[in-house]
């Protein structure tokens, strides 16, 4: 058993920030990545792995919509019924096909072969058991007087037994043809049907998802109530063991009407019935073919000693059987997607098989180690071989790694098991790889080597397994492609000059590196670094420091790298930048402003990912502010009088500022509150303005006038004048 070479980095795949010097990885190793591939004779485990799966041949195509019924006699003949037009078909052991049976219904639901090779055919609905002559004459050989006949099963003693609808009545029926209720599972129907080695029958029923023992003198016992409304199959295996698998949510219990008193009246009021029951509809899960029903399907084994356990579950698909291979190993049929599927040991599943039909609806296995199995939508009948595919492939989903990029090394893992694996890749900037992407490169083998495929965006891979001379298959766990995004320059989008005499809080300071990573919960893969995020943040709350000025700005990087920025300042009339702030981490600065002249300058911010890269391809960016101004000097108070003419005080001043405009002006009387004066011109709009203000009802004697400006910067000047 060769070992496949591999070179892993566990680094890569749990890396939590990506930048472009970063080798990164495209790891396909679990299910879900499986799932979305496109795969030919291939099965996978729960857990990833991957292998040959086993043959699967379509071996009759019955015209019919959907088969329901698959039984088989002890010559190897095998009888699949189905609908609409009730049919029964025959496929001989050398391959015949034919029709042997139409009867009357809309589809034969259930078939079932005694010790004598006698054919047994049920209808639904208004359902009917018939018999088959070997020349294909039908006859009816049992009537149970109910509306559905779900399935049918022969004890050993070669009792037959009927589970039916919409009374949910088990009928057992003697090789004469005379029958009777054998069991009332006082349930809606009786809707699955299967007899263990000691003749106990095993019934799966609904509304109420219940799983029934019933001995053979016809004591029921429950083994299990499913969450689910519907136990659409239930199987013995060898050991004993019981499965079954409920589909569907329950729904809350429907109250009957209440009645309605009889209005007053002469005649007499015929009493109601004691009980009412009102009419069922089929379940839809078999009769619709529509994919209606919500809530999945749950697998339940029950040990023998009476224990259940969950086996294996699904959010969407629907098992419609239950069956066994030739090793005794449980295989689930399912619909509305076609899959047949393996149970493992350790609550792990493969996904074994997948059919063009929607919906596999019965699986029979033949003595000799294979196994049929009949679909719906449309309905066939398949081979399931006990012997591997000798080649098969895995072609995978479409990668993107978000920008153009460069491809390392491919390497695989698993076991040859003295077969081979290879693998090819093919690369595009299309993102539906049909048409215009690179040919399939040369293959790789067991020791995996350099992606030949061209630089790009987008990449695929295509596994081949070959099974060995003996037939063993090979085993293929996981396949990661490392990968390297071109370095893109970063980008600035917008320089904003913050108010004055505001700064941005001070960045605490962490002596110790924190060398943390998070991982993803068990089960799901780790987060890839996003590809276009910017970190610039939205709100941001600054302290009043007066003579602060501050500027933020808005940068990104496509390949998430990280960013230092440089910051210069050059006043209007000047030619060369000078730095004011270097290696800055943050997207913004405070500086204070009272270190420079007033005037008109402008920032520089130039934006560099040289944290993420080597020197050779870090790259970087500028961008340039709008003109702002500092103004750290007060406006100037020019001409201020105050004159008083009887009990009315005038004050009249000017105001003017060099480079703000005037903001607001007040007067204070006396040491008074202080009181907002509007410039003669109502609008505070100018870097110049006169103010006139008249103060009435002044009482006699000395008073004192204070007037304050400030100007937009918030720099202010006072001044006063006295009045007798």
């Amino acid at each position: 058993m060769n070992k496949l070479l591999t070179q892993l980095c566990v680094c890569g795949a749990l890396s939590v920030a990506g930048s472009a010097g970063e080798t990164r990885y495209w790891t396909s190793s679990e299910q879900a990545d499986f799932e979305k591939a496109n795969l030919k004779k291939i099965s996978f485990r729960s857990d990833g792995r991957l292998m040959l799966a086993p043959k699967f041949q379509e071996i009759f195509d019955s015209s019919s919509a959907y088969l329901w019924a698959l039984a088989h006699d002890s010559k190897g003949n095998l009888f699949a019924g189905g609908g609409p037009g009730a049919k029964v078909f025959r496929i001989s052991p050398s391959g015949e096909k034919k029709a042997i049976a139409e009867l009357e219904g809309l589809e034969v639901h259930a078939i079932a072969v005694d010790k004598r090779d006698t054919v047994f055919a049920a209808t639904s609905p208004d359902g009917k058991v018939y018999k088959l002559a070997p020349t294909g004459k039908a006859e009816v050989f049992y009537d149970p007087k109910a509306k559905y006949i779900w399935a049918m099963v022969f004890s050993s003693a070669g009792d037959m037994f009927i589970a039916t609808g919409d009374e949910g009545v088990i009928h057992k029926v003697s090789a004469t043809g005379q029958g009777s209720v054998f069991f009332r599972t006082e349930e809606t129907h009786a809707r699955s049907l299967a007899v263990d080695a000691q003749g106990n029958l095993i019934v799966g029923t609904e509304p109420g998802g219940l799983v029934l023992r019933v001995n053979p003198s016809g004591q029921g016992f429950v083994l299990y109530q499913m969450a689910k409304r519907e136990v659409t199959a239930v199987a013995v295996a060898k050991d004993g063991s019981v499965y079954a698998a409920g589909v569907g949510n329950k729904q809350p219990a429907a109250s009957l009407p209440t009645p309605i008193p009889p209005s007053p009246s002469p005649a007499p009021v015929a009493p109601a019935p004691a009980q009412q029951r009102p009419p069922v509809a089929p379940p839809p899960t078999l009769v619709s073919m529509t994919p209606s029903v919500s809530g999945g399907t749950d697998v339940y084994q029950i040990l023998p000693e009476g224990y259940p356990r969950k086996v294996w579950s699904h959010a969407q698909d629907l098992v419609y059987t239950i069956g066994f291979d030739s090793q005794d190993r449980v295989l689930l049929g399912t619909g509305n997607r076609g899959y047949i599927y393996r149970l493992a040991p350790d609550n792990l599943f493969w996904t074994l098989l997948n059919a063009t039909s929607t919906q596999v609806t019965c699986l029979a296995a033949v003595p000799g180690g294979a196994v049929f199995a009949a679909t719906a939508n449309s309905g066939k009948v398949y081979e399931i071989s006990s012997q591997s595919e000798s080649e098969g492939t895995i072609e995978s989903e479409t990668f993107d790694a978000g920008l153009f990029s460069y491809w390392g090394r491919l390497a695989f893992t698993g076991d040859t098991n003295g077969g081979r694996v290879s693998i090819t890749t093919r690369s595009g900037n299309w993102d539906r790889p049909q048409k215009n992407w690179s040919p399939w490169s040369a293959p790789l083998d067991s020791k995996g080597g350099r992606i030949a495929s061209p630089s790009a965006r987008f990449l695929q891979w295509k596994a081949t397994l070959s099974a060995s001379a003996s037939g063993q298959s090979p085993e293929l766990e996981k396949i990661e492609a490392a990968y390297l995004t071109k370095n893109v320059a970063p980008r600035i989008e917008q320089i904003e000059i913050t108010p004055p005499n505001y700064r941005f809080p001070p960045q605490l300071l962490t002596l110790t590196p924190q060398q943390n990573i998070t991982l993803q919960p068990l089960g799901r893969k780790p987060t890839a670094p996003s590809l276009s995020i910017s970190s610039d943040s939205g709100s941001v709350t600054m302290q009043f420091s007066k003579g602060f000025l501050g500027a933020r700005w808005a940068a990104t990087d496509e390949n998430s790298d990280t960013m230092l920025h440089s910051v210069h300042i050059r006043g209007a009339q000047e030619t060369e930048w000078k730095l004011l702030k270097d290696k800055v981490k943050e997207k913004n600065i405070s500086w204070d402003s009272t270190a420079f002249p007033d005037g008109e300058y402008r920032l520089r911010v130039t934006t560099s990912d040289a944290p993420s890269n080597t020197r050779e391809i870090a790259l970087s960016s500028q961008m340039e502010s709008s003109p702002f101004t500092i103004d750290n000097t007060p406006p100037k108070i020019t001409g201020l009088a105050a004159a008083r003419s009887g009990d009315q005080i005038t004050v009249r001043w000017k105001s003017a500022d060099l480079l703000s405009v005037i903001q607001q002006a007040e007067y204070s009387l006396d040491g008074g509150e202080w009181t907002v004066v509007l410039p003669t011109t109502r609008l505070s709009d100018s870097k110049e303005h006169d103010y006139e203000l008249i103060l009435a009802a002044v009482p006699p004697g000395e008073h004192t006038i204070a007037v304050r400006v400030q100007d937009e910067f918030e720099n202010q000047v006072t001044e006063k004048a006295v009045v007798q």
